[in-house]
């Protein structure tokens, strides 16, 4: 089997090309990157190619399956360039593997396509997906998918997956992340459990996480198993709400207004102290928890490490300042 992989470089595109290379079916493996690592992976071709310019259906043609994954979270203060990548790009690519005659198209949508709802139950792949609007993130997730609606409606013969991840943690994935959302003030010592010393108890603060090697695993198996198709909710237990966070971290729990956590996170946005606006904390506190039954059961999915683990893992990998091999997560 032929796979294609765009974004194939970054955090989650590196654990997608160790679960496809152990896999014996695949048989050759296309890792698409604006930046081509100096590093080989089994069975892997690695092509240059930006999807918002290049030529996209040669690449895919006598695709088994294309997978999804280039995306921009940076620059967060251009527009324009995120907008590109994020939503035309993802038209092309869409368009581009439908008209190679691509058998599947995966494509990595996230948590951040649903609209806010509730965090005292799980909602299912049917919830709204309209996004949180004050993320451009979300905003650009949920276009994503109605583009992908239209193709899916246009070519029947197409097989469409979307998997719909919570936050995606690895330890060599610790710097890109840090780059991503931290910023380089982030003391890199001082990220340990025990040292961590409050966590903010603010209402609907939880969030699931998953590692990226499980996630790996799941478009592994969305990409080779020909029964996958539309929508799967991805994620590992325990949520990580402020009762498992303060318990994870050592760390107390100090009662805290939404509103100035907001007007903080958006003043350290707006004096360049982090590169995160604050649409990212709406987005922690808008989305629903989501009940990850039908991966578990119909792709038969299951991940190998817990939230918990998981966040431990990125903290360690931020206080050693861990990378991997390629461009997107080298240190």
């Amino acid at each position: 089997m032929r796979i294609v992989v765009t974004g194939a470089t970054g955090n989650v595109g590196t654990s997608v090309l160790e679960a496809l290379a152990g896999d014996p079916r695949v048989t050759e493996i296309v890792g698409i990157a604006r930046r081509v690592p100096d590093v080989a992976r089994p069975r892997t071709q690695w092509v240059g190619a930006d999807i918002v310019s290049a030529p996209l259906e040669p690449l895919f043609a006598g695709a088994d399956a294309v997978i999804h994954l280039a995306w921009l979270i940076q620059p967060s203060r251009d527009a324009a360039v995120l907008r590109a990548v994020n939503v035309d790009g993802s038209r092309r690519v869409f368009e581009a593997a439908a008209a190679a005659g691509a058998k599947a198209l995966v494509h990595a949508s996230s948590v951040g396509v649903y609209s806010p709802g509730p965090k005292d139950r799980r909602v299912d792949e049917s919830w709204p997906r309209d996004g949180v609007q004050t993320l451009f993130y979300s905003r650009h997730k949920a276009e994503a998918e109605r583009s992908l609606d239209a193709i899916e409606q246009a070519h029947p013969e197409l097989r469409v997956v979307r998997l719909r991840p919570g936050l995606i943690f690895k330890h060599d994935a610790a710097e890109e992340i840090r780059r991503y959302f931290a910023g380089p003030l982030l003391p890199s010592p001082l990220v340990r459990p025990g040292l961590i010393p409050v966590v903010p108890d603010v209402r609907r603060l939880a969030v699931q996480a998953v590692h990226s090697l499980d996630v790996g695993e799941a478009y592994r198996l969305a990409a080779l198993e020909p029964h996958a198709r539309g929508a799967y909710n991805v994620a590992a237990d325990p949520v990580l709400d402020v009762a498992e966070l303060a318990r994870v971290l050592g760390a107390r729990r100090i009662p805290f207004d939404a509103r100035l956590l907001r007007a903080a996170a958006d003043a350290a946005w707006r004096l360049r102290l982090t590169p995160t606006p604050a649409g990212w904390l709406d987005l922690a506190l808008g989305v629903p928890l989501m009940e990850t039954a039908r991966a578990r059961g119909d792709l038969g999915w299951v991940p190998r490490h817990d939230a918990a683990e998981t966040l431990l893992e990125l903290l360690d990998g931020l206080r050693q300042r861990a990378g991997g091999d390629t461009p997107p997560l080298a240190p």
